[in-house]
């Protein structure tokens, strides 16, 4: 187990980026930057002990100031979109950035938390290394209330786990909703469509949306239609079935209602999700806490209009990889029936979601 530090290169003023990199004893290693707390690279063996990385991305953080797409993105105050860019907490409205379709928000704005430069420190035992970003996000940022004391902390384990923890207090009742926006491709991030690895979600029911992708309030259940995967299936097998849910967001892009069941002693977080690819053997299982995973093929993957490559100089495209975002339902600080994203003073925002890597 260890943690190297090698330079990132330098942001358009001049501030120089650092790259942490991660490796256990099986030989994978996971590289993350103190510019954006983002996930740059994570490098795994498939069944025959070859390593790839598989994690779409740039090798310098010039790719990640801009970042469209948003790989590996942490992703905060607010993760997902809210309706109408604005919520209301005891009377009082908060007007956000209305950076989606022009009316409401996504992502919490233009500029979030993986546009930032965070504090570091590194840790190393026996078992598992692990990278600690923390920041004070000031009251009023993004449009949000409250001084928000963030950290997310990356480990990774000699059993190929991935960990994020995400812990976070705020001084005024404030929305916080955290993820993780990397784009996997396990047969490697330069491969090409993702859409032939097989997909398996703990889950049989979404958060159905408008078609400017807010949800309705209504949960939906989906068992055997298109969007249903709770029999492991090819991410492309039904991807443009004739569904209404799938022919607005162009693809998956969907809240799934997790069917989370950590009530038993000694259990924190369920198994959710699954990718699988059968060319290289690597799987992917996904254990966590939250109450949503938002499903994101890729659709808006277009590497043309990005002013910056890929990795190794590849142009991503559509589908070319595949998001599993833990999180809070999209809009859940304006539907009352939705698990609540907005925390109080004397509450603490504690969460882990676990990216574990195996081969079969």
């Amino acid at each position: 187990m260890g943690i190297t530090k090698t330079s990132f290169g330098k942001t358009a003023d001049g501030k120089e980026a650092t790259l942490y990199t991660m490796e256990n004893k099986n030989g994978m290693k996971v590289s993350v930057s103190d510019f954006g707390a983002v996930i740059v690279n994570i490098i795994v063996p498939d069944r025959n002990g070859n390593l790839e990385d598989v994690a779409l991305g740039y090798d310098s953080v010039t790719g990640y100031e801009v970042n469209g797409p948003g790989y590996g993105s942490f992703i905060g105050r607010h993760a997902n979109r809210i309706g109408g860019a604005k919520f209301t907490i005891d009377g009082t409205t908060y007007e956000l950035a209305k950076n989606d379709n022009g009316v409401n928000n996504l992502h919490s704005g233009p500029i979030g938390y993986n546009k930032v430069f965070y504090d570091v420190e590194t840790y190393e035992d026996e078992e598992s290394v692990s990278v600690e970003f923390t920041r004070l996000s000031p009251d009023g940022e993004q449009g949000f209330p409250g001084n928000l004391d963030i950290t997310v902390t990356y480990t990774l384990t000699d059993d190929n786990d991935l960990a994020i923890e995400y812990f976070a207090d705020c001084d005024k009742p404030t929305v916080i909703n955290l993820t993780n926006h990397t784009y996997f491709n396990l047969a490697g991030q330069a491969s090409g469509s993702v859409l032939d690895q097989e997909v398996w979600i703990n889950s049989h029911q979404i958060t159905p949306t408008d078609k400017l992708l807010i949800p309705t309030g209504e949960i939906m259940d989906i068992t055997g239609t298109a969007m249903d995967f709770q029999e492991s299936k090819p991410l492309g097998r039904d991807i443009n079935a004739d569904m209404e849910c799938l022919k607005i967001a162009g693809g998956y892009d969907h809240n799934y209602v997790l069917d989370l069941d950590i009530e038993e002693e000694g259990e924190e977080m369920d198994l959710v999700a699954i990718l699988y690819d059968p060319q290289s053997g690597r799987k992917m299982e996904v254990y966590t806490d939250l109450p949503g995973m938002q499903l994101y093929s890729g659709n808006f993957i277009d590497g043309s209009k990005d002013p910056n490559k890929g990795k190794g100089g590849v142009e991503y495209k559509k589908r070319d990889g595949v998001c599993f975002e833990t999180q809070f339902y999209p809009n859940s600080c304006n539907i009352p029936s939705f698990p609540t994203c907005v925390f109080r003073e004397d509450e603490v925002y504690d969460y882990c979601t676990v990216y574990s890597f195996s081969v079969e």
